[in-house]
């Protein structure tokens, strides 16, 4: 399941970031998004979806979203 899938208020855990981009490997990292972190999806837009990761609060883009699995 990607997060796009996910229902919002409910914490999972990242199991894979599903992309060949090695930048954008590096920006997810870089926000702690990888492996074994949990993320919970605060709300479903319509371009994208709010995530909290950690501290931090970030607006990420359907395709972004599609390709984090947890």
């Amino acid at each position: 399941m990607n997060l796009k899938n996910a229902q919002e208020g409910r914490e999972y855990i990242i199991r894979e970031i599903a992309t060949e981009d090695e930048e954008l490997d590096a920006f997810l990292f870089s926000l702690g998004c990888y492996s074994g972190e949990p993320i919970t999806v605060i709300a479903h837009l319509k371009g994208g979806c709010v995530v909290s990761i950690k501290d931090g609060r970030y607006n990420i883009d359907n395709q972004l979203a599609s390709a984090i699995l947890i």
